[in-house]
């Protein structure tokens, strides 16, 4: 069994949804939820699914090293940010080498960056005129959305969108794919 660890900083719907595409498997499995936020949604949709979750503060994501021990006590064999809203420490990095990933609600490099999350990215499409936008997964490293592209995909962007209307075609890309892309990378061999 490959054990995934998602860190997730909201609301959890992806994390949920991972969390529901692996269920059923014999080979992949959310081992464990890392969060920075008590109040965050995350920790009641995956509690539903008998998931556990954990809050660390700021300063211990930071450092790092009680983060990579409850990976180390989890198994945990890839690392996968959904919506999570820390810088990840140099700790980590060196302890998951390409084995941490992350998604990005834009075609990268367009629109990322410390202060392109959420809502932000989609109202910047919208006011530059975009014609398409899309999804990023990426490996992280230790700049915001500068690692090296794992996937991407688009969608369109009509002149009469709302950034409300761009978010909810781009999260059905990201429920769609970003499973996938989990799976395919816990099948290759160098994980």
């Amino acid at each position: 069994m490959k054990n995934i660890a998602i860190l997730a900083s909201g609301s959890g719907t992806n994390a949920e949804n991972i969390s529901r595409y692996f269920a059923d498997s014999k080979d992949i499995r959310v081992a464990v939820v890392l969060s920075n936020n008590t109040k965050a949604g995350v920790h009641e949709r995956v509690g539903r699914l008998g998931i556990p979750s954990f809050v660390f503060s700021r300063e211990e994501f930071a450092e790092g090293t009680v983060i990579l021990n409850k990976l180390t006590e989890y198994n945990v064999e890839l690392v996968v940010l959904a919506g999570f809203m820390n810088m990840i420490s140099e700790v980590l990095l060196n302890a998951y080498p390409n084995k941490m990933i992350n998604i990005h609600p834009s075609l990268l490099p367009k629109y990322g960056g410390k202060s392109m999350y959420g809502m932000h990215v989609h109202e910047a499409v919208v006011a530059a005129g975009e014609k398409e936008t899309g999804i990023t997964i990426h490996y992280l490293n230790d700049q915001y959305d500068k690692g090296d592209v794992i996937f991407q995909t688009s969608c369109p962007v009509y002149p009469s969108d709302t950034p409300e209307e761009v978010a909810e075609r781009v999260h059905g890309l990201e429920y769609i794919y970003y499973p996938q892309v989990i799976e395919n990378l816990l099948n290759l061999d160098h994980l």
